[in-house]
């Protein structure tokens, strides 16, 4: 029989009950969850932190395979053409979802190409020098950055995603003057940073907290609207004189689209009861992340939200290719 030639109402009928079907005998065998960034990133940090507490909730290993490159866009386009049968999902970040899809042409649709499932975590970026740049707050950095004879280069995880938009919005609200150095990933970013190969970076809070305390970086400002409780010490880039900076890093699940929603409902449940055990809390503000949770429906709208956002920054700075 040909789905196809059935009236609507059958159809529709149908594949409800095929999805139903599915998610009752889902899962059968091992899932790959991508990380589109290379090992050591924030996204492949909390990927495999809710590994293990995932595969005991569903009786199957969760394979995290880490995709690296294009910032974020080659193990997106993965994920976003994989078979939406329940056993490929993705780490989605404001970087691969929010902000370089602004920037180039890039094979997926953020919001046509996939579901999505859970918000993961929020997480501030630190604006970190090298302890080898002759400026220890932000008032200072400025000034050196405003010199004829500073030659600073800023480090990212990749051009176009939020650590790079991050440093783009200190220039235009500043009036410092730096270089873009794009690497494949957070984990590259911060070990040029650490040796002194690029004198700062916005990184992401999860990959330089340990850093900051073993004073192989130093940590100017943070770049979320409040300190961090981990960082306490360490003033916003708002009340360190830039009035109105702020931006944040989020981690979510998402689905190649058409998922069974059975299957996307089911991930979504067993993911929030995840997010909400103690040590789980314990482990992510630990390293100065905060827990998400929710609806699919809630993530999607912060998702369309969070594009409109960095699509006016993007567009003010001249970004867009």
């Amino acid at each position: 029989m040909n789905l196809l030639n059935l009236p609507r109402g059958l159809l529709l009928s149908a594949v409800a009950i095929c999805s139903c079907v599915q998610a009752d005998t889902w899962p059968s065998k091992p899932i790959r969850l991508i990380s589109p960034f290379v090992p050591g990133g924030g996204a492949s940090l909390v990927a495999r932190l809710l590994a293990p507490d995932l595969s005991e909730a569903l009786g199957q290993s969760i394979v995290v395979d880490n995709r690296g490159g294009g910032g974020g866009v080659i193990g997106s386009e993965i994920a976003a053409h994989s078979r939406p049968d329940g056993y490929t999902f993705v780490m989605g970040t404001a970087s691969n979802i929010s902000v370089r899809p602004l920037i180039d042409k890039v094979p997926f649709d953020p919001i046509k190409d996939f579901s999505a499932i859970i918000h993961t975590t929020t997480v501030p970026l630190v604006l970190c020098v090298h302890p080898s740049v002759a400026a220890r707050s932000v008032k200072e950095f400025i000034a050196l950055g405003r010199s004829k004879e500073a030659r600073l280069n800023f480090a990212s995880s990749g051009e176009g995603t939020i650590s790079h938009l991050a440093g783009e919005l200190f220039k235009m609200s500043s009036g410092v003057t730096m270089s873009h150095v794009p690497y494949k990933g957070g984990g590259q970013a911060i070990i040029d940073v650490i040796a002194g190969h690029v004198q700062l970076g916005f990184i992401n809070i999860l990959e330089a907290s340990s850093q900051i305390k073993s004073e192989r970086l130093r940590a100017l400002a943070v770049t979320t609207a409040e300190r961090s409780p981990i960082l306490p010490n360490v003033p916003t880039v708002a009340e360190s004189g830039l009035a109105g900076y702020e931006v944040t890093q989020w981690s979510g699940m998402l689905a190649p689209a058409a998922t069974p929603p059975a299957i996307i409902a089911r991930m979504n449940a067993e993911i929030d009861k995840i997010l909400r055990k103690p040590l789980v809390r314990e482990r992510f503000a630990a390293d100065g992340a905060q827990p998400g949770g929710g609806s699919p429906e809630k993530f999607s709208a912060f998702i369309k939200a969070d594009i409109a956002k960095w699509s006016k920054v993007v567009k003010n700075a001249g970004l867009a290719k």
